[in-house]
């Protein structure tokens, strides 16, 4: 899959402009699909030209000038035909940290704890955000509330599986701590 469908799948939340979408990357598609801003702004110009979404510009007064990106229906239908395919492949998980970990031993164990700690702190913070965004995306109501009253429910199903990536990776942390500190020698 390309960026292309992740831009288009942002915009369904309706127009944007590139910082935004660039900040919604951040908040909720980073946990499955991360875009640099610099990625972002070439796929929308590239969509741009495809017909796929259309730009407006909107005159500001002591800022410059902002563009806008909606979906064209050109591209709600692309990405509609899109949404039905089954995936090419199932996901592979590539991962440096863990080449780190698989290389551990003969290394000093004190990197490797610190190195489980920052991804355990990354993970919880993560974590936070996700249940932050979660909270608004409720406000106050119930789950089963809010997906029967949603008009969109995706993007709520997604964010369910980045709270469940990140607690994974948190209990994994936790757990790999724990088997550290019992091989760790005693002194």
């Amino acid at each position: 899959m390309s960026l292309k469908y992740a831009v288009l799948a942002a915009l369904l939340e309706g127009e944007a402009s590139g910082y935004e979408l660039s900040k919604a990357f951040d908040v909720s598609l980073a946990n499955f699909w991360p875009a640099t801003p610099q990625q972002l702004y070439r796929e929308l110009e590239r969509l741009a030209q495809d017909g796929l979404i259309e730009a407006r510009v909107v005159q500001q007064e002591r800022r410059p000038n902002k563009r806008l990106f909606t979906l064209t229906e050109t591209g709600r239908s692309e990405l509609g035909a899109f949404a039905a395919e089954p995936p090419r492949r199932p996901a592979a998980l590539r991962d440096e940290f863990l080449i780190k970990i698989q290389a551990m031993d003969g290394t000093d164990p004190e990197v490797t704890r610190e190195l489980v700690e920052e991804r355990l702190s990354w993970a919880r913070g993560k974590l936070a955000r996700y249940e932050r965004l979660r909270d608004r995306l409720l406000d106050g109501r119930t789950e089963e509330q809010y997906l029967a009253e949603a008009e969109r429910i995706g993007p709520y199903l997604t964010l369910m599986g980045g709270i469940a990536f990140e607690s994974d990776n948190v209990r994994w942390c936790e757990r790999v701590l724990v088997i550290l500190r019992r091989r760790a020698p005693l002194s």
